[in-house]
């Protein structure tokens, strides 16, 4: 190992005892007591900080970030996901339109363009800090009366089900890296230009009619997917003679003496 990799898993040592949100010693403390220089000590940190555990303010210190929300791929929502994990969930509506559904998401929605659509954008939390940006459509016509309020900091799914009698049946899921524009960086408080996941999923209800797309843009140094992988049971077929048998017995004849 070298000194490099030492120093960082020191860092690593201390951030195990450290809650999201606190803040390194400063730089010159750090430094003598590692009795390191602050240049390496620096490099140390900018691994941490591409690696998303920590972040650094300008003109104020390194902070350490809790560990990384992992989405399993799975049918659920982001309040359920939050509460599973103890966090509190939350929401901000930062903008409740009704439009036209244009092209784009008509397709996604098997609407007409000219079909009124809701258009929703959320930023979500997690314990009061944000996570994720995420713009919602929903075709109007299956949601009557739905208001702006009625999505503040509870599960849209629940929301659906208990409103408008509509059940997640299924939904199909694509996600890819992307990098947050200056918009998106602003709402979730990083830099421009931070690695993000970007999320685009269609949901279906009972009666396989699309209810909702959903772009997300997640936090790069905040989320990570996780995927279950499990082996698929094979049947393996005899290797041997279709007629083989156990060790000395006699394989029997359909007809005749026995030799």
């Amino acid at each position: 190992m070298t000194k490099f990799h030492a120093i960082r898993d020191q860092l690593l040592d201390r951030l195990e005892d450290m809650t999201a949100g606190e803040q390194f010693p400063p730089e010159r403390q750090l430094a003598e007591t590692l009795g390191i220089s602050r240049m390496t000590l620096r490099r140390a940190i900018d691994e941490l900080v591409a690696k998303g555990m920590v972040r650094r303010r300008h003109g104020t210190g390194v902070f350490a970030l809790g560990p990384k929300l992992d989405q399993p791929l799975a049918a659920s929502s982001f309040t359920e996901d939050m509460l599973a994990r103890g966090m509190r969930p939350g929401s901000h509506i930062l903008s409740f339109d009704t439009a036209r559904a244009g092209a784009h998401i008509a397709r996604r929605l098997h609407l007409d363009e000219d079909d009124d659509v809701i258009a929703v954008l959320r930023l979500r939390l997690a314990d009061d800090e944000p996570i994720a940006l995420e713009e919602l459509h929903v075709p109007s016509a299956l949601v009557p009366g739905l208001n702006a309020g009625d999505l503040e900091n509870q599960s849209f799914y629940e929301l659906l089900r208990r409103n408008f009698g509509i059940r997640l049946n299924h939904s199909v899921q694509t996600i890819e890296p992307t990098l947050l524009d200056a918009a998106e960086a602003q709402h979730l408080g990083v830099e421009e230009l931070s690695p993000a996941l970007l999320f685009e999923r269609i949901s279906r209800g009972a009666d396989d009619r699309p209810f909702e797309f959903v772009r997300s843009v997640y936090r790069g140094d905040r989320y990570k997917v996780r995927t279950e992988l499990t082996v698929p049971a094979v049947d393996i077929a005899p290797t041997g003679p279709a007629d083989a048998t156990p060790d000395g017995a006699v394989p029997a004849h359909s007809g005749g003496e026995q030799p």
